[in-house]
């Protein structure tokens, strides 16, 4: 396992990372097991979220955490605020970065991993309706009490970071954007540059170049779906092409398709962490080792076209 820095924050975390949306579903001695993987494989990072399950994600992470009884400050632990589900429903109702919400959240989060600090939290998406004074004193708050070490954003786009930077003592270090073969548009645009076709239309604000002007890592989620959740690309008939080539570049490296598709966002230069929501203890450890395959530029670019990506 590789390791680097996020953002500014002189936190030296994993390539990979466990994300534990999926965890909810694990039995207690599952989730141990999912936990005890990812830690033999060098994973040192932990990201969850306080509307994954009601709760029930964070809960069963921070529950097994203490069933293999890792030390808390060998590892670091990530959880993301500011989405509102109705407790009835669990539908998305609002979004919602009020001091009063985000301050209970993150008690409610910390109890549920049985801890009294996360090292990262993120806004989950953004939420138009922030008051900027209100949100400085809520990270001010959340940081002086030493609940909170390190911050960042998910789901933001260059000119909202700036928003919410201006307001911020905090510096956001990372921002959780979806990003894989399966979901190329932040790249894809920077290829169609002066062109007037669809692929031109930037969604994104610049992010990948903007992320390393400013020194925060993107935290690659979904890497392996393609769409939003539109289910895997690995073996999947409708992508005869991809899995051809990553199976030609798996068999280079004599590795597996899943850790090919790993190594092909960290071949980046914008030095992203990939999370990982694998909940099968084997394919995990197929993805964990991608963080040791270094693909070289032209498999990189032959895999950008076999997922239906053009070089115009």
């Amino acid at each position: 396992m590789k390791y680097s820095e996020l953002g500014t924050s002189g936190v030296k975390a994993s390539r990979t990372a466990l994300g534990a949306m999926r965890i909810r579903s694990k039995t207690r001695d599952e989730a141990k097991e999912i936990v005890r993987t990812a830690l033999d494989g060098g994973i040192n990072f932990f990201d969850t979220a306080d509307c994954y399950g009601a709760g029930e994600s964070t809960r069963r992470l921070g529950q097994a955490l203490k069933d293999v009884g890792v030390d808390r400050g060998s590892i670091y632990v990530q959880t993301k605020f500011g989405i509102y589900r109705d407790p009835a429903s669990d539908d998305i109702t609002r979004y919602n970065f009020s001091k009063g919400h985000l301050v209970a959240a993150l008690d409610s989060e910390l109890k549920n991993l049985q801890t009294d600090y996360v090292d990262f939290v993120l806004l989950h998406r953004p939420d138009t309706l922030v008051e900027l004074d209100e949100l400085a004193e809520a990270f001010n708050e959340l940081q002086t009490s030493g609940k909170v070490r390190h911050f960042g954003v998910s789901n933001v786009n260059p000119m909202q970071v700036e928003l919410l930077q201006s307001a911020l003592d905090q510096k956001l270090e990372v921002n959780q954007l979806q990003f894989g073969l399966g979901h190329t548009g932040m790249v894809r645009q920077e290829f169609h540059v002066n062109m007037d076709d669809a692929p031109s239309i930037d969604h994104d604000g610049g992010l990948i170049s903007y992320s390393r002007l400013k020194k925060m890592t993107i935290q690659a989620w979904s890497p392996f779906q393609f769409g939003f959740f539109g289910g895997v690309f690995i073996d999947n008939p409708k992508y005869p092409e991809l899995n051809k080539t990553l199976q030609r570049v798996a068999d280079a490296h004599g590795v597996s398709k899943n850790a090919i598709a790993v190594a092909w966002i960290l071949r980046h230069p914008a030095k992203m962490q990939v999370l990982l929501g694998s909940m099968t203890p084997s394919r995990l450890r197929e993805m964990m080792a991608g963080a040791d395959v270094e693909i070289s530029a032209q498999e990189w670019y032959d895999l950008y076209v076999a997922a239906g990506n053009d070089l115009p």
